[in-house]
């Protein structure tokens, strides 16, 4: 199984490389009057021996021709062929191993397959293909044609690519509902021109609609477009407007306006009446017809006629006059109902910006002070006014110390109430100062609490230590 697949690499690199030994450009583009070199060369000559090259031209509607042959032991020859005089081998002299041709002066019908072509032994006839594309750049022109409106297709735009090489693409872009025909017809020398026409049928609508002409060309670096406008002739489309239907006796100053638009543009406009005969108080202003006092003569049809070389269009309107004033015209239920939910959309959003502005302002810290703390114990207690000292008896490290807090301390117990307990004249003991230096009634240290209860309580007194003995505050006992 390995064997066989080896066996097949190898005959598929040897096609492959059998395949690809001429090697020559596939395509070389030239404007005429220019210079082309079509290059050829044999790149891997090992075990073959490469015996003459010859270069065979094919034109598209054609027989193939010989029109250079190189042989290592003669002189180069050119037989006869429409490239003959203009084509040579490049450089000179010329090698086996890259017998490449050069045509000046090429034209238009020089475009056509080149084929290189080494006659080689054993191998036999081995060849590449180069095709030669002449270029030309054609002159692109668009414009539209006016069209009278009627009911059959006509060309109302036309698009042409003339003189060019290879042949352009035309398409077109617009609103208008149409199609577009192309037509190819060759040139002189090789050239082709290209033309595109849009069909449809023309209506007053389609005048001035936009219609574009788009030119795709080898030789251009972009489509060139062209913009167009449809030019559809009509005759005046009239309306008249002013007519209120509240045309009622002694009514004054009522005014019929003719309004009309054509293509050409309208040239003249005259008022009628069914009956013939105009009323003496109208008064006819161009396009206006203008009632002084409307009066029972009025009762009538006017016709408004406008002309352009097209023809005439005409409308009429007929007038009721009433025998008193009707009720004005007001806004209809439409209006009024969409004005009433335009007001509620708009107290809505005004009402959702207060509460959005009040959370804002709200969202913060509250701005009240919190109360203090409530006593959680009856037991009241009272300073001792009259202790004896104390003797101290026990070591300093076994006593408690109120030391300062970093923080003022709220105290229930601060405080001793007189109406309580009687006391009118009692000293205020301030319990959040840690000494007596904080104690404005005080400048000693405080004494301590005492039981308000008949059981005394255990409790141990600090020392009767004055400030200059010792830099430590009394212990205070609770």
């Amino acid at each position: 199984m390995i064997a066989l697949l080896c066996l097949l690499a190898s005959v598929l690199a040897a096609h492959g490389a059998s395949g690809q030994r001429v090697k020559v450009d596939p395509e070389v583009l030239s404007y005429p009057g220019q210079t082309v070199n079509l290059r050829c060369a044999f790149t891997d000559a090992t075990g073959i021996q490469l015996t003459m090259v010859t270069w065979i031209y094919e034109p598209k509607d054609g027989e193939r021709i010989n029109i250079a042959v190189f042989h290592p032991n003669f002189e180069p020859n050119y037989p006869e062929s429409t490239v003959k005089g203009r084509v040579s081998f490049s450089p000179s002299p010329s090698s086996m191993a890259s017998p490449s041709i050069a045509i000046t002066d090429v034209r238009m019908t020089d475009e056509g397959k080149y084929i290189c072509e080494y006659a080689t032994y054993p191998s036999g006839n081995e060849q590449g293909i180069t095709y030669l594309v002449m270029l030309a750049k054609p002159q692109n022109s668009a414009s539209s044609v006016t069209v009278l409106a009627g009911s059959t297709p006509v060309v109302v735009a036309r698009c042409e690519s003339a003189d060019g090489r290879p042949a352009a693409e035309i398409s077109w872009v617009t609103v208008a509902n149409g199609n577009a025909t192309t037509v190819t017809n060759k040139g002189a020398d090789n050239t082709v021109t290209v033309t595109s026409e849009y069909r449809m049928v023309p209506t007053a609508a389609d005048n001035g609609k936009d219609l574009s002409c788009v030119v795709k060309h080898r030789t251009q670096v972009k489509p060139e477009s062209f913009m167009l406008k449809l030019a559809v002739q009509y005759p005046p489309e009239v309306t008249i407007v002013g007519y209120d239907n509240n045309w009622y006796l002694g009514r004054t100053n009522a005014v019929l306006t003719c309004q009309a638009h054509g293509n050409p543009p309208p040239m003249t406009t005259q008022w009628k009446t069914m009956s013939g005969e105009m009323p003496d108080a109208v008064q006819i202003t161009n396009n206006e017809l203008k009632v002084l006092k409307v009066h029972d003569a009025v009762n009538t049809t006017f016709v408004c006629e406008v002309s352009n070389r097209i023809g005439t269009g005409r409308d009429k309107v007929t007038v009721v006059v009433k025998d008193t004033r009707g009720p004005e015209k007001g806004a209809t239920t439409g209006s009024i109902i969409g004005a009433i939910i335009g007001v509620i959309i708009l107290f809505a959003i005004i009402g959702t910006a207060i509460a959005m502005y009040r959370k804002h302002v709200n969202g913060g810290p509250p701005k009240y002070k919190p109360p203090p703390p409530k006593k959680t114990s009856s037991t009241a207690r009272q300073p001792i006014r009259n202790a004896d000292p104390v003797a101290e008896n026990r070591p300093l490290q076994d006593l408690y110390f109120d030391t300062p807090s970093a923080e003022p301390v709220t105290d229930l117990d601060a405080h001793y109430d007189n109406d309580a307990n009687g006391g009118g004249g009692m000293e205020h003991y301030y319990a959040a100062a840690p000494s007596g230096w904080d104690d404005p009634g005080n400048n000693e240290v405080p004494p301590p609490y005492a039981g308000s209860g008949g059981d005394p309580q255990d409790y141990n007194q600090g020392p009767n230590v004055n400030r200059g003995e010792s830099f430590v505050s009394s212990a205070m006992f609770v």
